[in-house]
């Protein structure tokens, strides 16, 4: 995980509650959106975010517990802390 762009890409993604793409979050965070697309790539392995449809996200039910402080990120599957 990369503190904090993730967290602000998560936050974005869950205070919306819409489904959203990178270049909406991207503004909406004041991040690249080319920034975006890389974290959301690694933000769907970690099954934190949904790919909906093409080049459009929502957050799980995984990436609310973590926003939450429910859920470790050392515990996730592909989880790496050199990302």
């Amino acid at each position: 995980m990369q503190l904090p762009l993730d967290e602000r890409i998560l936050e974005a993604l869950e205070t919306s509650g819409m489904i959203l793409s990178p270049a909406v979050i991207a503004i909406n965070i004041d991040k690249s959106r080319s920034g975006v697309n890389r974290r959301l790539a690694i933000l769907v392995e970690y099954e934190l975010v949904t790919r909906v449809k093409r080049g459009y996200y929502e957050i799980t039910e995984q990436g609310s517990q973590y926003l939450a402080g429910e859920l470790d990120a050392s515990t996730l599957d592909g989880a790496d802390s050199t990302e």
